[in-house]
């Protein structure tokens, strides 16, 4: 199985980059802000998972274990693959996803693109338990609500859920996740300024 790479950006799109690793091109699925920060002819590192299915070989590029963890507990719920799965980590950084399982946040799972009720309770069932194990705590009890309302917020002023969603991801990313939704909402604006 192929677990990391190191490699040149050869070429990128919307979904995945080809990365060159000693003169073989390695197509690697990823997120949007991976991507956005990938230039071509830059070096850069995955930690990855390889996806077999009968007619293709697919792999999905990490920046850190964490992240690629959290994807294969994701991939191993019936009911999510890992185009799925890339799409629930595409959305938040790895706490805020540990936060929403913790909390039995339901609302905001289901704002995910392709993620159902149904499918964010599965989530929900299904890895709380597998991530306190890991974590060693207790479905430690998290108030989402902040970035739920910060998330409304941002749309309501006319940003797509998509910028809105990126904003924030940022902002918790820089260790803005206690901050209240009124703060998540001015640093929001402050990021997004330059796309409106």
């Amino acid at each position: 199985m192929i677990s990391h790479l190191t490699g040149t950006v050869i070429d990128k799109s919307l979904r995945y980059c080809v990365l060159d690793v000693g003169g073989v091109g390695y197509k690697v699925f990823t997120t949007d802000d991976i991507l956005n920060g990938l230039k071509t002819g830059a070096k850069t590192s995955f930690f990855t998972h390889l996806a077999v299915r009968e007619t293709a070989l697919d792999l999905y590029g990490f920046a850190n274990m964490e992240s690629l963890e959290l994807f294969e507990l994701l991939i191993n719920i019936s009911g999510i693959g890992p185009k799925t799965g890339l799409g629930v980590i595409n959305v938040a950084t790895p706490q805020t996803l540990r936060r929403a399982v913790s909390s039995g946040d339901m609302a905001y799972l289901t704002k995910v693109s392709g993620i159902g009720r149904k499918i964010a309770e599965k989530i929900i069932l299904e890895l709380r338990e597998k991530l306190s194990a890991i974590d060693g705590v207790d479905g430690e009890q998290s108030d989402l609500t902040g970035e739920t309302d910060a998330l409304e917020a941002l749309k309501s002023l006319g940003y797509s859920e998509r910028e809105a969603r990126e904003s924030l991801k940022k902002i918790t990313a820089d260790g803005g996740e206690q901050l209240s939704a009124g703060e998540k909402v001015k640093k929001a604006l402050k990021i997004l300024g330059g796309t409106k």
